[in-house]
């Protein structure tokens, strides 16, 4: 039999840990440093590459993702090393997808036309609001009207382009946001990212709102029409919500995104990152070192993994559901019971259907629009012993 991880495919996770101001609501692993020795750090990716590349010769790499921080201020020739050290160790499948997330103050047609000609497939663009009023109180950098024109510049150069947003933000209104919502979809190409604000404990957002400082946000019932609406609007676009915060043409979805919530494998190399990876039939959770600086010094000692824990084939099917649930496609029940040694109590999904959260066609079970908006209590619900 193959391997579970099989079912969602193998990628490569690139972190880079550097950002030209930190977001205040940003919980990311993402530094601000005035200077920053590219080729030292093109260095050290390519040790870890070497390495871990060792450990896993012959898959098949469906995805490399360069995440941050911001990694449109890594250097062209950086990135394209690391693709084509990536290229060297793996056979690349037929529609490999080489996604680098860019943020609009350090878009140049000049960098970007780089990037593609390194490899790069793809770009994910930080844009997060689309009015100069919600940006500066995003702490972004970058003004409505720069966003757009580094999306055209974007857009000119790759055939791939998806942008982030946010909503539910500070004294944002319905209107406002659907509003909005249409004005990104009359831009887009073919990938939405729309994510609710969250605030998270750690962030200046979080310590503002421990405060009472953080005023505006909506009341649960707004956020959750929001949610409603976001997937209507969508879906009328012709954009379909194949995840819980993503949207995208037919055929457009996000490669190594899906990696994620299919449960494949995946190697997170870069200061914190995290990967999943099986090795002789074992799952492990892998976590770096999250310092810059240490990871460094941790990958020339050979020890830029902090943590590699073998996960129970129980808690391998916990993640799955609680991953698989996110996608419209849902989770086969198979694969959870092969996983997990059990089977889920039949009076339990039926319970789940009845009251919407839930539906089951076949060995398939998918979280309904109601279902996904408390997708937490729906998995607890689900998982409960």
């Amino acid at each position: 039999m193959a391997e579970d991880w099989t079912h969602g495919g193998f990628g490569l996770y690139i972190h880079w840990p550097f950002c030209m101001a930190k977001c205040p609501y940003c919980d990311f692993n993402s530094h601000v440093s005035k200077k920053i020795e590219q080729k030292q750090w093109l260095k050290v990716y390519l040790i870890e590459l070497d390495r871990v590349a060792a450990e896993t010769s012959g898959r098949v790499l469906n995805s490399i993702f360069f995440g941050g921080g911001t990694p449109s201020l890594m250097d062209p020739e950086i990135v394209a090393a690391i693709i084509a050290r990536a290229r060297q160790h793996w056979p690349a499948a037929n529609d490999l997808e080489v996604t680098l997330e860019a943020n609009p103050t350090s878009v140049e047609a000049a960098r970007f036309a780089a990037y593609r000609q390194g490899g790069v497939s793809r770009v994910s663009m930080g844009i997060q609001a689309l009015n100069d009023t919600d940006l500066g109180r995003l702490g972004r950098m970058h003004t409505a009207a720069e966003a757009k024109a580094a999306f055209d510049i974007a857009r000119r150069e790759f055939d791939r382009v998806s942008f982030d947003l946010i909503y539910a933000r500070q004294n944002q209104t319905l209107a406002a946001w659907q509003a909005e919502l249409r004005e990104a979809l009359a831009m887009a190409i073919d990938h939405l990212s729309l994510y609710q604000l969250t605030v998270e404990t750690g962030t200046a957002f979080g310590d503002r709102y421990a405060k009472g400082k953080l005023r505006g946000l909506p009341e649960d019932d707004l956020a959750a029409t929001m949610y409603q609406c976001t997937a209507e609007i969508c879906e009328d676009a012709g954009f379909e919500g194949y995840e819980v915060s993503n949207y995208a043409k037919n055929g457009c979805e996000s490669v190594h995104n899906k990696i994620y919530w299919r449960y494949g494998d995946y190697i997170g190399i870069g200061p914190g990152a995290h990967g999943r990876l099986t090795l002789s039939g074992q799952r492990y959770a892998t976590e770096c070192v999250r310092s810059p600086t240490s990871w460094m010094t941790a990958v020339e000692c050979g020890q830029a993994e902090n943590l590699r824990t073998a996960l129970s084939r129980a808690d391998q099917a916990d993640e799955m559901m609680m991953m698989g649930l996110r996608l419209q496609e849902g989770v086969d029940l198979n694969r959870w019971e092969d996983l997990a040694g059990r089977r889920l109590p039949a009076d339990r999904l039926t319970h789940l259907q009845e009251i919407g959260m839930l539906r089951q066609d076949g060995s398939r079970i998918y979280a309904t629009q109601d279902g996904r908006m408390v997708l937490n209590t729906l998995l607890a619900e689900i998982l409960a012993d």
